[in-house]
């Protein structure tokens, strides 16, 4: 599904208007009544509730009042707060505050000493709709419009935010100062990208895509810049087992990872590639580690190589663990490998010379800080999956100046270096090769855990195995990943649960994503 940008709204709104002749009254009165029917939906019929309206003076406001209007024609009990005079308001807007007021709607208007009214209204309320400011905010939240969102949050009452909750930058997702802290977003035709896009998404709450009459051919004439992954769009990514399979249709993955104290990270990585359906999995580690693998499955083949003094991956290591890579599939290149110039010479060596697809994590990553110009040299597609931090030394930038802005990061990276980016973090990016940005939905705190990033590192390489192309294979490696984590954390618990449990659910998420054969 396309994740829109204000601009891209404002113009699919005006081609309706002009090229379908749908009136922007008509749209107005759609939504307002798709968000009064979401309400209903929530929390059943309105009749005898209280709600409070919050409305701005432009089109976001128009939409609230039509809200009030549906609520006061079902028998709820409306209070209307304008934190503008209906002189400032115009066109469709101020023709919906004429339509409630022939109601015997009332409304306030809110001024500094009038501010007690509305926190007395919200003590009393069983919702609050808020419609204060759409797509178009593009300065910080100041002055009265800064303490009626305060009041709002302070009150602690359900809200459903109109579109997008005010505060949210549409395009980014920054809190702009302050921002309404909303318990259901009712967004129209098309997810707002800064609703999906962290700090934005963590405002948002539950999120409700309504239609409101945007024509079908007018989205679909949308570039697909930024797209968001929805179940269904995974589900039909994924593919079926032929009846006449054997271990050899699905692919050799191999892991090259591990060093003295790290070898979990490895064992991880390649658990994870076998749970995701790789045929094979071979893991190429220092000899003298071996022995010592923490709990190694069996069904993972090992390959010891050379090792340095301090049991990393040495220089011996390269000619043998590129012979052995000829008739693989894939390789995993990173966790837990150590940062051991002798190391970090192999990984060079291995980006440029390797002929199978690679997928690049942790000190695999680290090995390309200050050389990312050995990626316009590999002769195979790369994908690298950085967290915000490895993104920052990559790049030689700060976390904060990632995290302002992670989808033209992610954009800006993929323009500069032939490969496919996975930025990790809260709503994951990937950034194809293509140029198409992907925002991922899957998810949850609990999976700041150690080992969740070399778990990913092997799904991925596990779904390049199988035949996926490497953008898609990190499109929905991403997204199976959170579902299993966002299954371990309903079965376990956010706090606690360990990238092994995640692991475990790879199997469960894929097969329901599957559905029935």
């Amino acid at each position: 599904m396309i994740a829109v940008t204000a601009q891209e709204m404002k113009l699919l709104d005006r081609r309706t208007i002009e090229e379908f002749h749908i009136p922007a009254g008509v749209l107005m009165e759609n939504a307002g009544r798709r968000v009064v029917e979401e309400i209903e939906n929530t929390q059943g019929p309105v009749k005898g509730k209280t709600v409070v309206v919050a409305a701005g003076k432009g089109n976001n406001g128009g939409d609230g009042l039509v809200a009030a209007r549906y609520l006061h024609e079902r028998s709820a009990h409306v209070f209307v707060f304008l934190i503008a005079p209906p002189e400032a308001m115009t066109g469709e807007a101020r023709a919906n505050l004429e339509r409630f007021q022939k109601l015997s709607g009332r409304f306030h208007l809110l001024k500094e000493e009038t501010l007690g009214d509305l926190t007395e209204a919200l003590s009393h309320s069983d919702w609050v709709v808020d419609a204060l400011f759409g797509t178009g905010l593009a300065s910080p939240v100041q002055g009265l419009a800064a303490k009626v969102i305060a009041a709002i949050n302070a009150s602690g009452k359900p809200v459903m935010a109109v579109d997008l909750p005010s505060g949210i930058h549409t395009d980014t997702g920054q809190v702009m100062g302050i921002a309404v802290k909303a318990a259901v977003t009712v967004t129209f035709a098309l997810p707002k990208r800064g609703l999906l896009l962290y700090p934005g998404s963590d405002y948002t709450g539950r999120l409700k895509i309504a239609d409101i009459g945007i024509p079908e051919a007018l989205i679909r004439r949308l570039p697909a810049a930024v797209q968001w992954m929805t179940p269904s769009e995974a589900a039909d990514s994924l593919k079926r087992r032929p009846m006449n399979a054997h271990k050899g249709t699905f692919g050799h993955v191999l892991v090259i990872a591990g060093s003295v104290g790290k070898g979990g990270a490895a064992v991880m990585t390649s658990l994870a590639a076998l749970r995701v359906g790789a045929g094979l999995v071979t893991l190429a580690l220092p000899s003298g580690l071996e022995a010592s693998l923490p709990d190694r499955p069996l069904e993972i083949m090992t390959l010891p190589l050379p090792q340095t003094a301090d049991r990393s991956i040495g220089r011996a290591a390269l000619e043998p663990l590129l012979k052995f890579a000829q008739d693989k599939t894939v390789a995993a290149i990173g966790p837990g490998l150590s940062t051991h110039p002798e190391t970090v010479n192999v990984v060079h060596d291995l980006v440029t010379r390797l002929t199978i697809p690679m997928v690049i994590d942790a000190d695999g990553l680290n090995a390309l800080v200050g050389r990312l110009d050995l990626l316009k040299q590999a002769r195979a597609p790369v994908v690298l999956t950085p967290h915000p931090g490895e993104m920052a030394r990559l790049i030689g930038v700060r976390v904060p100046e990632i995290q302002a802005d992670r989808l033209e990061v992610s954009a800006d990276f993929v323009r500069r270096h032939p490969v496919t980016l996975v930025l990790k973090g809260a709503q994951t990016i990937i950034a194809a090769r293509s140029g198409l940005l992907t925002i991922n939905p899957t998810g949850n705190p609990g999976m700041a855990t150690a080992g969740t990033g070399d778990v990913l590192t092997g799904m991925i390489a596990g779904l390049i195995a199988q035949g996926y192309e490497p953008d898609l294979a990190a499109r929905l490696g991403v997204y199976l990943h959170g579902r299993a984590g966002d299954l371990a954390a309903s079965e376990v618990g956010e706090v606690g649960f360990l990238a092994g449990d995640l692991i475990q659910r790879i199997p469960a998420v894929i097969s329901k994503a599957l559905g029935p054969a």
